[in-house]
């Protein structure tokens, strides 16, 4: 064999040893990397992904974290030479934790479709925006008004209100349930209220949720701070002054429960809107979010027009004006150590999906996002019933919005020493008392 031949045949062999490095090195870096936080969002934003590259020819890979596992899956994917290039932050604390990972991006067409610039996550400076919500929900107790109005036609029932809409505070909202609980083989229920569930994982929805509210108030009285969120973030510890009316409405919760306190402990969200969409209860404590879970149960029996919220009413003086707890935990962020391209593609894809005729069809009407940008205008906002519900007591003047205070809370083993704790009282291993030192004791030593 020629010289020529040998060195023209390494030529080729080198060549092609090279290309092959580089297709191996590559390893996506010019791939949108979108590790999503909403299980039940995953099948939606694949579809998405799939539509944005037909029209784009850009690939987006979607990546969804187990229930409750996004801070674990994160910290592990973040490590990858192919890590995300879009994540998300939760609320001002998650921020302190992913900061030298998120990219400025002030100037971005994403950042400025904010309506409010305030509702971004800024530097300790207070300058630059490393993260933006993306959308704006809002929680409180559904409820089945078919139920309630049938309830409200007894002839021997022993209040005296004529619906649903005149409970706008824990007294009457105790007696009517309770009233209800004495009469629900009349109204063909097994409970007025869905499964308190606390099993590991699953008792975010009283650890988180409904703490709140309580602490809200105590940080509104703060002198040191006018913000409430920020007050939680400063305080190094709590009176947890509200306690009682935490109790009230909990206890409200088990004790006129589908289940029996014994069991809670091995009950699911799912399992209790469930519960909700075949019509065994009349209420259930949980989000906007939960439209998707009722309405795909099969042998769901309740009608959407019937699914209205109230507030998560605790006794607490001047309730009547409350509304629901308004806010958001779901930021996303950008992340710096990406590649320039990946960042430039990664926000494009934002940008369309929260822009474009056919981005913002699918948050609209799949994802179900009530969205805080100015692209939207006021017949693109969901129109599923509990969407609805949250933008009707937005827009009601005489009602005052919880915001979301717990994105304050120290840290997620705060909260899980919490709901265990609750679990304990309520299988009868401790006393409320019990409940309250741990939520106070484990505020102190998580802000040592």
């Amino acid at each position: 064999m020629s010289k020529k031949i040998i060195s023209l045949i390494l030529s080729v062999i080198i060549v092609f040893s090279l290309m092959m490095l580089a297709g191996c090195g590559d390893n996506g870096s010019n791939e949108v990397y979108f590790l999503n936080f909403k299980p039940e969002s995953a099948d939606v934003y694949r579809e998405i992904a799939k539509k944005y590259e037909q029209e784009t020819g850009v690939s987006v890979k979607v990546v969804t974290a187990a229930a409750n596992t996004y801070e674990q899956t994160l910290k592990s994917e973040i490590a990858k030479s192919s890590a995300p290039t879009i994540f998300q932050v939760n609320g001002p604390i998650g921020y302190q934790s992913w900061k030298d990972y998120c990219l400025n991006i002030e100037n971005s067409d994403f950042a400025k479709l904010l309506s409010d610039q305030s509702l971004a996550i800024k530097g300790s400076d207070g300058n630059g925006i490393y993260a933006v919500p993306y959308v704006v929900e809002g929680y409180g107790i559904i409820y089945n008004n078919a139920i309630m109005k049938k309830y409200f036609a007894l002839k021997n029932r022993a209040t005296t209100i004529k619906s649903a809409d005149e409970i706008t505070n824990f007294e009457t909202l105790k007696s009517v349930v309770e009233d209800m609980t004495a009469h629900k083989n009349e109204l063909g229920i097994r409970g007025v209220f869905a499964s308190t569930s606390l099993s590991a994982g699953e008792d975010w929805r009283w650890q988180t949720h409904l703490l709140n509210v309580p602490l809200y108030y105590e940080f509104m009285g703060s002198e040191d701070y006018k913000d409430p969120t920020i007050a939680g973030l400063n305080a190094k510890e709590i009176a947890f002054r509200y306690s009682k009316n935490y109790r009230n409405l909990f206890d409200l919760y088990i004790n006129n429960s589908i289940s029996e306190k014994g069991i809670l402990g091995s009950k699911s969200t799912s399992d209790s809107m469930a519960e909700f969409a075949l019509g065994s209860v009349a209420m259930v404590q949980n989000g906007n979010w939960a439209w998707s879970q009722i309405k795909d149960v099969k042998g769901n029996t309740v009608n959407e027009n019937d699914i209205k919220f109230l507030p998560l009413y605790t006794g607490i003086d001047g309730e009547e004006k409350q509304g629901l707890c308004i806010g958001t935990e779901n930021y996303f962020a950008i992340n710096k150590n990406a590649t320039e391209d990946q960042q430039k593609k990664s926000l494009d894809f934002l940008n369309w999906l929260f822009t474009s005729k056919t981005g913002k069809d699918y948050v609209t009407n799949k994802l179900d996002f009530i969205t805080p940008f100015k692209s939207f205008s006021d017949d693109e906002l969901p129109k599923d019933p509990l969407a609805r519900e949250v933008v009707r007591y937005m827009n009601d003047e005489t009602k005052q919005t919880i915001p979301w205070i717990f994105t304050s809370f120290p840290s997620e083993v705060f909260k899980t020493e919490v709901g265990g704790s609750l679990l304990q009282y309520v299988q009868g291993n401790n006393k409320y008392e019990d409940v309250e030192q741990k939520v106070k004791s484990m505020w102190k030593s998580e802000r040592k």
